[in-house]
């Protein structure tokens, strides 16, 4: 068999891969913070938050993933009556909007007043380990729930980042993880996995990890990916503050695409959705 007929098979099996299933999802980062790594403080104001949620909902997202603590390496834990008075009042006026909406939380409590007030997804990058309430809470309302890997807590997790082989070791996390709670009663339907780049991993695992997406499809569950402005993308590039990170976030989202991820936690949802849009159109052709 010759090389171009290795090449065009290849092609039509990623073209299968990549389009036989949902539609591309983008869900808009809205940090309510004042240390986040990339926007903080940038939506502490009430109308600023509204504002820049509704342009990236005109932008092309299809949620809003809003979040009231800072998980970036070392960043201090808040208390959730903090977290609750931060997002909630941004919950509530996107919801009477009728804007979709996902939550970035590691705790039950703001997790039940937010789903209250309208939240439909919860995304939590502890994998519903931080508290152990959390679960109780989703299966209550039969909340569909994104589960990160992140070995300890944004405090620790840079020591912790130490694998046999972390592919496999990411792997064997969220597949024990699905088990345990499906066996809790929570459905399987409801839960999306992450792998959780740049959350206890190098550059080098971080690079390892997107290269090799695909195996994490035989877990059964969507995936969601994100990459926004990640600092591997530094370590590859050279010099690049965060919001200088779009092309390298560009290019490792459309890798993702080609493994078959349609869901993408973004910044910049304009020129993420336009970079998809046109991928997708061509890649289809």
């Amino acid at each position: 068999m010759s090389y171009l007929i290795i090449l065009i098979i290849k092609t039509k099996i990623l073209k299968r891969l990549v389009f036989k299933n949902k539609k591309i999802s983008i869900f808009g980062i809205l940090n309510i913070t004042p240390d986040s790594f990339s926007d903080g403080g940038t939506n502490l104001n009430l109308s600023a938050a509204i504002l820049n949620a509704q342009k990236m909902v005109n932008d092309g997202a299809s949620f809003i993933d809003v979040g009231g603590e800072s998980t970036r390496p070392g960043a201090r834990p808040v208390s959730a009556h903090e977290e609750i008075s931060r997002v909630i009042p941004v919950v509530q006026r996107l919801n009477f909007k009728k804007i979709d909406l996902s939550l970035d939380t590691r705790n039950s409590s703001t997790m039940e007043f937010g789903i209250a007030s309208g939240v439909k997804i919860i995304n939590d990058v502890s994998g519903l380990t931080n508290d152990s309430k959390s679960l109780d809470v989703v299966k209550k309302y039969s909340t569909p729930v994104v589960v990160m890997h992140m070995p300890g807590t944004p405090q620790t997790m840079m020591k912790k980042n130490k694998y046999n082989d972390v592919i496999l070791d990411v792997y064997d996390f969220l597949k024990e993880r699905i088990q345990f709670l499906t066996q809790s009663g929570l459905k399987k339907k409801n839960i999306i996995v992450d792998p959780g780049i740049g959350f206890g991993k190098d550059h080098i695992q971080n690079i390892k990890l997107i290269k090799n997406l695909s195996v994490f499809h035989s877990l059964g569950v969507p995936l969601m990916l994100g990459v926004s402005r990640k600092r591997f993308i530094e370590s590859i590039s050279s010099n690049s503050k965060p919001q200088q990170r779009l092309g390298g976030t560009t290019a490792a989202t459309l890798l993702a695409m080609t493994q078959g991820i349609k869901i993408h936690r973004v910044h910049d949802v304009q020129e993420i959705n336009q970079a998809l849009i046109v991928f997708e159109r061509l890649f289809n052709r």
